[in-house]
């Protein structure tokens, strides 16, 4: 088990390379806005839109941080996903997911976990490299498709973190990510809720979940 480091301290492997927001640009002052009141505490009004922003640039700078932090957990658990542990991509006995991206893969292919996440995280990377999807650039407006854009990218995420809760929850305890996880997962929740970005029907795998982290802050 390689990935138990002796000290304790989270390993700081990525399944995909990190995606960075610019320095200096304003996409780049939102997102340290967001982590300064995320240490506030409250994951409620941390999620809010700030005053005089846009919808869409804060939903864009929001979900390059989640591609980032889901590549991060997945990265310290990928040693436990495999193709022998995971043949299909499952969150429980009753979710199973099959990928198709529309255009390479148009016929929903059944496949491992490990592949399906693969494939998952390549697609996500493709649209947040897009500068007509995502402009990086002050000026540049956001396409028309944006917020649909957005919304399947989010639904797609939560479908590792459902994987991750379902299927690989003992190593994530063995390797101390049990705080990290829940935390990172909190956040992507009430951000999804507040802008009502997933269908609630797609948050059925961790329904449970959800409700436990999010009464405590109703």
């Amino acid at each position: 088990m390689s990935k138990l480091l002796s000290n304790g301290s989270r390993s700081s492997k990525t399944f995909k390379p990190k995606k960075n927001i610019p320095e200096g640009s304003h996409q780049y002052e939102l997102l340290k806005h967001a982590e300064a009141t995320l240490g506030s505490g409250n994951l409620r009004m941390a999620v809010m839109l700030p005053e005089g922003e846009d919808l869409n640039e804060w939903v864009a700078v929001n979900t390059v941080d989640f591609f980032n932090q889901i590549n991060m957990l997945y990265g310290t658990i990928t040693d436990f996903c495999t193709e022998e542990s995971c043949p299909v991509m499952s969150a429980g006995p009753k979710y199973e997911y099959h990928w198709a991206d529309g255009t390479n893969i148009k016929k929903p292919i059944k496949c491992s976990a490990p592949k399906y996440i693969d494939y998952l995280m390549t697609w996500v990377q493709d649209q947040l490299d897009d500068e007509t999807l995502f402009p990086s650039k002050i000026g540049v407006p956001f396409p028309k498709n944006f917020m649909s854009v957005a919304k399947t990218i989010l639904k797609r995420l939560f479908r590792v973190y459902a994987h991750i809760y379902h299927q690989h929850f003992d190593p994530v305890i063995q390797l101390q990510e049990e705080a990290h996880l829940n935390t990172s997962f909190k956040h992507f929740i009430f951000f999804v809720q507040e802008f009502n970005l997933i269908d609630r029907r797609e948050l059925a795998p961790l329904q449970e979940l959800i409700e436990k982290l999010t009464s405590k802050d109703r």
